[in-house]
């Protein structure tokens, strides 16, 4: 993850993000902080880069051209550093970093950076408000740009010709823009793979899943009278959960009305949906680890969206006709999420831009009618237990070799050339990629001892999808029959459950030799499928 922060104020940003994990993640190289003075661009005497605002008014207002040629050097340095890393090294630009920038063949500079999977997010209190959900989605981008307004602001025609989202920390007007972009990238650094020592933590702090974080404790065990709850020192971890979700609930109750409303809604539509829990597993776990939002609810059917993958989820278990199809076919959406932070289109077709999962077979030929391919049929595969799978005989929890050399473990950006092409994707051959780099793919290597060093070699892969779904499993035919395959989807259950999580897979039709394989690791099957769509683009 690259940050550049275009600002008139850049040890402001430098030294505020030298400290504690953002400065440890700089020091690592996980991250890289590029800040840019935008008053080099601003080719006068003085290096001056506001005036007076046309019409009238109190304060100075920031230049166009100035704030236009940092933005250009940006993306000159992005255009750069992407054909170094796809191995194009040809000179497409030999211009020195400090003569103007011409315009480029896009009309708009904004559309150049979102292609270059990038944004600009210029901080204004006119934006939208920041927040968790936001935080993840920019977290999947190679490059963030944060552009820092001063004075009375910027040119609005630079704006327009750059900003990709306009961003906002609260409904107060601060000096410049500089504090928020910190705000905003210590909250998102949290997010990158590596970041933090623990995996974990991002998936259990304040408003992961429309909760506040339960109160915590350290030695000693009793302060000024009082006492640390007994049930914390009980080392019942069940119990432990029950209480720490019982006291989550009251705090957002109390603190976030807000937060409670939506929570209480999403657990109506959860136990609902426990109705049927193997068939909607996938949905359960969205709304378990804080992903989903409700797009549309009526008389027991429901749209969820994963706020991560943008993947929509339908269900109507009973026998009722679809009040969401209607609304396809007016092309209108009439009932959305007020409690959702994101922007909710006008229409429901252009709310399932990255497919659909129908729950029931009867309306596949509804969505097909209605400008949809059905692209695959599942069955839901879910491991209900919840202690964990024994990794005897099959790999070392503490990362050592086993006697046959196995090792299990994450997979870095070193492994993406051997691991790519074990998954091509259906429609993306880039999405294992991604996923590496999200940290959510492991690899079994297996070690030859016989010369003088020692050589992992990749045998096989496993991954968590981004819906929450894991599968991605392959072993390369040479290693088959080895118990690979058991000892992979063992790791990945095992990660699961520790992060609290339901294992689930999706299971393609006709798969058989996989669903050998879950029926022998104790998995439960639904007993009818679903039914992966994709929008018909031509």
């Amino acid at each position: 993850m690259r940050f550049h922060v275009l600002t008139l104020f850049p040890q402001m940003i430098e030294q505020g993000l030298s400290e504690s994990i953002t400065g440890r993640a700089l020091k690592q190289n996980i991250i890289s902080l590029n800040t840019v003075n935008i008053r080099d661009f601003a080719h006068n005497k003085h290096n001056k880069v506001d005036d007076y605002t046309y019409g009238g008014g109190a304060g100075m207002l920031m230049q166009a051209e100035p704030v236009y040629q940092a933005v250009r050097s940006v993306v000159s340095q992005i255009n750069k550093c992407n054909q170094v890393h796809s191995g194009d090294n040809s000179e497409k630009n030999t211009a020195d970093e400090n003569i103007l920038y011409e315009n480029t063949s896009y009309k708009n500079t904004a559309e150049e950076i979102k292609n270059h999977n990038a944004r600009l997010i210029y901080v204004t209190p006119q934006g939208s408000v920041f927040n968790q959900q936001m935080a993840a989605e920019f977290a999947k981008c190679d490059d963030l740009i944060f552009l820092c307004g001063h004075y009375e602001g910027i040119d609005e025609r630079v704006l327009e010709e750059t900003v990709t989202d306009y961003v906002s920390i609260g409904d107060y007007v601060l000096t410049g823009g500089e504090l928020p972009s910190m705000v905003m990238i210590d909250a998102i650094s949290r997010l990158v793979p590596g970041v933090l020592h623990n995996d974990i933590s991002a998936e259990t702090e304040s408003f992961h899943g429309n909760l506040l974080e339960y109160p915590q404790y350290s030695r000693p065990v009793e302060w000024h009278d009082k006492k640390v709850p007994e049930v914390l020192m009980s080392g019942n971890q069940k119990k432990i959960d029950a209480w720490r979700l019982e006291k989550s609930i009251e705090r957002t109750k109390e603190r976030r009305p807000d937060l409670y409303a939506g929570f209480k809604r999403l657990d109506k539509c959860r136990e609902f949906l426990m109705k049927n829990k193997l068939l909607h597993i996938d949905m359960i776990e969205l709304i378990n680890r804080g992903c989903a939002e409700i797009l549309f609810e009526a008389d027991g059917e429901y749209l969820l969206r994963d706020m991560v993958s943008k993947v929509c989820f339908h269900t109507r278990p009973d026998e009722g006709g679809s009040k969401l199809i209607d609304l396809v076919q007016e092309n209108v959406t009439k009932s959305v999420d007020k409690y959702s932070s994101q922007h909710i289109p006008e229409t429901v077709t252009d709310q399932i831009v990255n497919g659909i999962v129908l729950h029931q077979n009867r309306y596949v030929e509804l969505f097909t009618a209605n400008g949809f391919n059905e692209t695959v049929e599942c069955r839901q595969a879910v491991y209900t237990n919840k202690e964990k799978l024994s990794v005897s005989g099959l790999y070392r929890p503490d990362g050592k070799p086993m006697p046959n050399g196995l090792i299990i473990r994450k997979l870095d950006a070193c492994d993406i050339q051997e691991a790519a092409p074990m998954y091509p994707g259906f429609d993306n051959p880039d999405y294992i990629v991604d996923r590496i780099e999200a940290g959510a793919v492991y690899g079994a290597f297996l070690s030859d001892n016989t010369a003088d060093d020692t050589i992992n070699t990749l045998a096989g892969i496993i991954g968590i999808h981004e819906e929450g779904s894991i599968g991605m499993l392959y072993v390369k035919p040479q290693y088959r029959h080895q118990k690979l395959a058991t000892a992979l989807e063992t790791y990945a259950f095992n990660r699961a459950l520790e992060n609290g999580w339901i294992p689930y897979g999706q299971i393609i039709a006709g798969n058989e030799a996989s669903m050998r394989l879950q029926e022998s690791m104790g998995l439960h099957f639904s007993k009818s499928s679903v039914y992966w769509m994709t929008k018909n683009n031509a």
